[in-house]
């Protein structure tokens, strides 16, 4: 651990860890963030029951809370004391448990039935994608921040997460001397290709590829975009670390997404899984996943536009230079499917 806890708070702590559901349930916050909705599926416990338990933890500084909407979800975090001493206790739990097993695979099951959901969702207006997003806030002034942000030498390798129908890559296509966007919608992958193809972008390339698990080696791109994604996803933070991973020393990672809104519907009719993060929330990510020199820029709806539209926040992140300069970059063979 970089810190210490003082004997009370240390006693405190272990006290709230001390108790069966209490440790299956950060073992369950320590893997992803969940509500407490999510909980009592997971756990097969009643609402009053695991809001209690989640109530100690937090006050025992375990666990972490934030608000979205109408919604509360908590997590283990990297940067307390407390959350790090949750995963130096964590470390000694047999996982082989079958009644932890059996929790980690509600949670698995409940991750993809969402996933699932958003993928419908995506199948169903793949065609008329970009014309929806229209709907929520005007594009023009973020993508023109959005090239500004990556002005300078062409990027040998610019990924786009979540490339949906690849729009990022035509806006960005003077910025990259190769383009490539994953997305695990097939139906929006066809649709991304036909577009490419008709705009004849013969540098940028789509294929099917996991958010969470990037088929790229570490330090393969020198810029990597996730452009109005992480609002869909379970485990946005599990996004932003493998994003990092993936970019070499040097390179910079760029997120779009909205701020914190209130607008229930997006979640209900159009599979938004978050409404919206705070600004410092993707700055501890994107800090926590080894990045420095965030810049942060806000782009609020015109007040004169009678359209229902939200505030959009854009994150720019660098990946440090190597220590030894003299380390040679890594070498990326042809990205094959």
């Amino acid at each position: 651990m970089s810190g210490t806890l003082d004997s009370d708070n240390l006693v405190l702590a272990l006290k709230a860890a001390a108790e069966s559901t209490r440790l299956r349930i950060l073992l369950l916050l320590a893997a992803g963030e969940h509500n407490v909705k999510d909980l009592t599926q997971i756990l097969g416990q009643s609402q009053p029951r695991i809001s209690r338990h989640l109530k100690l933890l937090a006050e025992a500084g375990l666990i972490e809370r934030f608000r979205e909407g109408s919604w509360v979800y908590f997590h283990v975090s990297d940067r307390s004391d407390g959350g790090r001493l949750v995963r130096r206790i964590l470390e000694a739990v047999d996982t082989r448990d079958p009644l932890l097993r059996r929790d980690s695979a509600r949670a698995e099951a409940l991750k993809h039935e969402r996933e699932a959901a958003a993928q419908a969702y995506f199948r169903k207006h793949a065609a008329d994608w970009d014309r929806i997003r229209t709907l929520y806030v005007s594009e023009s002034a973020v993508e023109s921040a959005i090239v500004a942000r990556l002005d300078g030498r062409p990027l040998k390798l610019l990924v786009d997460l979540g490339t949906g129908t690849g729009r990022m890559l035509e806006v960005l296509a003077d910025r990259y001397e190769r383009g490539l966007g994953l997305d695990v919608n097939q139906p929006m992958l066809a649709y991304a290709a036909s577009r490419l193809k008709t705009a004849g972008l013969g540098r940028a390339e789509v294929r099917h590829g996991d958010i969470y698990n990037v088929a790229l080696p570490d330090g393969a791109a020198d810029g990597v975009v996730i452009h109005q994604v992480l609002h869909y996803l379970s485990e946005p933070a599990h996004a932003v670390r493998e994003a990092a991973r993936i970019l070499a020393p040097g390179g910079r990672l760029l997120i779009v997404d909205f701020a914190p809104h209130g607008l229930e519907e997006l979640r209900e009719r159009h599979a938004h899984e978050r409404l919206g993060f705070e600004a410092d929330q993707v700055t501890a990510w994107l800090e926590e996943a080894g990045l420095s020199g965030v810049e942060v820029e806000t782009f609020s709806p015109e007040k004169d536009d009678d359209r229902q539209q939200l505030t959009v926040t854009l994150w720019l992140a660098k990946k440090p230079e190597r220590a030894d300069a003299s380390a040679k970059p890594q070498k990326l063979e042809r990205i094959g499917s």
